[in-house]
């Protein structure tokens, strides 16, 4: 193990420990834990990044759902014990079968190991790599003019995701940290929600005529995805643009990658990007580009309205946009600029919409 892993193991061994010295006194064990809804985050003015608040659940052996809770927490800590001895690492989806041995302990579905390895994120401070805990493949992609050098088993290769690749991109590993950037001459990156919109622009040659990087965010993004966005902002001082549908699960994609997510704040700072700017598709943008657009359903509208008392959502923008689009009743998709002809999202749309956001000059 190295220094970061060893810590990471020490806090692991200190949560069982917690709970050992509990029922050694004669106590009901318990843990304490940060709630995870949109009423626990606050934005924090220095990393500007909304981070979870001071309100905490309590997790107790009191109640018998409690008393399962920290029985498998007590399973999980002693497998990645394990698994950070041998040097050995597995998916959230493995680690949902290998529960089949553990009796009570099991878990019904995977969504409950998946939010137990988030609560040992935040009661340990570190992240689930840390554990070698990885997602399945997200096959996120990137293209643009950006050379990085990546560790493979025969050592260390370079790669310019412009030109050693095919028209799919360099897919974004689990690890993102391990790679270095070499060489960039990008002046912004844009990422999308959608494959057919990203193809649309690869095709249409934008990531050349503009010269930028193209990320393909796969629907909500995975945490690879953002810490690459991240890094890109940071690192290299490129600005980040996100390109999605006009509906408020796309806004919520927005918001992950800017604002942080709500289920992981805990690792907003690591991930976020305080900066990216929003492109589109707007709710305004329905009316003054007279898209083709559907009818909102109930659920749509129920998130809406939950997007309003969203802190996240603050501001004079989104609460105009969000507003409209109750007005409307409508929702429209980044195809719809398709009306215009193939080119028109990147001959007009986005060079008007870069331009408007100042990315373009």
């Amino acid at each position: 193990m190295n220094e970061v892993e060893k810590e990471c193991f020490q806090a692991l061994m200190g949560i069982a420990r917690e709970m050992y010295e509990q029922m050694k006194m004669g106590k009901i064990p318990e843990l304490k834990i940060s709630t995870r809804t949109k009423y626990n985050i606050e934005y924090n003015e220095e990393s500007e990044v909304w981070v979870y608040g001071d309100r905490k659940s309590i997790r107790s052996a009191k109640s018998v759902k409690g008393a399962y809770m920290l029985l498998r927490m007590a399973y999980v800590i002693g497998f990645l014990k394990e698994q950070l001895n041998v040097n050995k690492s597995s998916t959230l989806r493995e680690l949902y079968y290998i529960s089949e041995n553990w009796g009570f302990a099991k878990f019904n579905e995977q969504s409950e190991s998946d939010r137990l390895i988030e609560d040992l994120e935040i009661l340990t401070a570190y992240q689930r790599e840390h554990f070698h805990i990885r997602p399945e493949e997200d096959g996120a992609t990137i293209i643009g003019p950006l050379k990085i050098r990546e560790n493979t088993r025969r050592g260390k290769r370079e790669i310019h995701c412009q030109e050693d690749v095919g028209e799919g991109g360099y897919q974004i590993p689990v690890n993102v940290d391990k790679v270095e950037f070499v060489e960039c001459d990008a002046d912004f990156v844009i990422a999308i929600e959608t494959g057919g919109m990203r193809d649309r622009l690869v095709e249409n040659g934008f990531d050349e005529k503009f010269n930028s990087i193209i990320v393909h965010l796969k629907g909500q993004p995975a945490r690879s995805t953002r810490r690459l966005l991240r890094r890109l902002n940071s690192e290299l001082g490129l600005p980040v643009v996100v390109f999605t549908d006009g509906d408020p699960w796309s806004y919520r994609i927005f918001a992950s990658v800017a604002y942080g997510s709500i289920k992981a704040a805990h690792l907003s700072e690591y991930l976020a990007t305080p900066s990216a700017k929003f492109v589109g598709i707007r709710p305004s943008d329905i009316v003054n580009y007279k898209l083709p657009s559907d009818k909102l359903t109930e659920q749509d509208i129920k998130a809406l309205n939950s997007i309003l008392s969203d802190p996240r959502f603050d501001s004079e923008f989104w609460r105009s946009e969000i507003k409209l689009q109750l007005k409307l009743g409508r929702k429209s998709e980044q195809q719809a600029l398709a009306k215009y002809g193939l080119d028109y999202v990147t001959d007009v749309y986005l060079p008007e919409k870069l331009t408007e956001l100042g990315v373009l000059r």
